[in-house]
């Protein structure tokens, strides 16, 4: 298991289409916020999980989200999206943090599960692939 965690963070404005009737963000878009952190965290680490399906025909879909809705977001509120990287061994596990710029205080916390699955034959691996977890430290 990796000593340090792997973390990375985006910032966002929240645009008006991710807004609901109460006009406040609509919980299903916070799993968007944390899709984006999740591929930089990934792509800062060299892990591009669609060129591994490409050449090595393993998908990773995610197989749990959980999402703490804190305090609402807003039309333009600036956040910073912070993904951190908990395990890599059996399956990707990445925990989230929404926090606003303006004071810092934490929106959301969330976390999403994947797992490696060969495809076409939808086979569950029960480990991430060598090469994936030595880019992301967990060699």
């Amino acid at each position: 298991m990796s000593a340090d965690k792997k973390s990375f963070e985006v910032s966002l404005s929240v645009p008006f289409f991710d807004l609901d009737p109460m006009q406040i963000v609509w919980h299903g878009n916070y799993l968007n916020y944390f899709e984006i952190a999740r591929a930089a965290l990934f792509d800062h680490y060299g892990v591009d999980l669609y060129a591994y399906y490409e050449r090595e025909r393993i998908i990773f879909p995610i197989i749990r989200t959980s999402t703490k809705h804190i305090f609402p977001l807003k039309h333009r509120d600036e956040v910073i999206v912070k993904a951190t990287l908990v395990d890599a061994n059996i399956k990707l596990v990445v925990d989230f943090e929404i926090r606003k710029v303006a004071d810092q205080s934490v929106c959301a916390r969330g976390r999403t599960e994947q797992v490696a699955v060969l495809s076409p034959e939808m086979e569950t691996l029960f480990s991430i692939p060598q090469d994936i977890r030595k880019l992301l430290g967990y060699e």
